[in-house]
C-alpha cells in the first residue's frame, strides 16, 4: 500500500468492501491491509463511514464470505463503529447521489457513497470498487489493496 492513512491527516471514507475484507478472516492479505487501514483510521479517529455501508457490511458479513460472523458478532461490530462520523442520507442526499451517478456515470449505489463521503467533508474514499485515483466531488479514491503497478500513475 503505498498511500497511508497516516500520511492523510483529513477525514477518510471506509466504502463496505474495505469493512468486509477487515472481518473476513478467509480473505487472505485483503485482510491484512484492510484490519491494518481500520486500525490506523481508529486510532487518528479520521475514520468515516455511512448507514449505507454499515447495511451493506451486515448483509454481507453474514451470508456472502467464507468465514461468515454470526449477526450478534457483527452488531458488535457496527456498534463500536457508531463513534465513527457517520453519513445519515436524507431526501436531498439521495437526489444529490443521483446527480453524481449521471456525472460519472457510476452506478447508484457508487454514487451515494461518493456523495456520503463528499457530504462528510473527506479527503479520501478507501475503496476497491471506484477507480483508483480518480476524484469524484473533491474526494479522491485510494485502493488499499492495489500495487503500484496497478496504481499507475494515479
Amino acid at each position: 500500500m503505498n498511500v497511508d492513512a497516516n500520511d492523510i491527516l483529513t477525514d477518510q471514507f471506509v466504502d463496505t468492501n474495505v469493512l468486509v475484507y477487515a472481518h473476513d478472516i478467509s480473505a487472505g492479505m485483503k485482510h491484512t491491509y484492510a484490519r491494518r487501514l481500520l486500525q490506523t483510521l481508529w486510532k487518528s479517529k479520521l475514520g468515516c463511514m455511512s448507514i449505507q455501508v454499515l447495511q451493506e457490511f451486515y448483509a454481507n458479513i453474514t451470508r456472502k464470505v467464507a468465514a461468515p460472523l454470526s449477526a450478534s458478532e457483527t452488531a458488535q461490530v457496527i456498534q463500536e463503529l457508531a463513534v465513527w462520523k457517520i453519513h445519515t442520507p436524507e431526501v436531498n442526499d439521495i437526489l444529490e447521489a443521483i446527480r453524481v451517478q449521471q456525472r460519472y456515470q457510476l452506478s447508484f449505489w457508487d454514487a451515494m457513497i461518493v456523495w456520503s463521503a463528499a457530504r462528510l467533508g473527506c479527503a479520501i474514499i478507501w475503496s476497491e470498487d471506484l477507480n483508483h485515483g480518480q476524484t469524484y466531488e473533491g474526494v479522491r479514491v485510494h485502493n488499499p489493496f492495489a500495487d503500484d503497478s496497478e496504481r499507475g500513475s494515479g
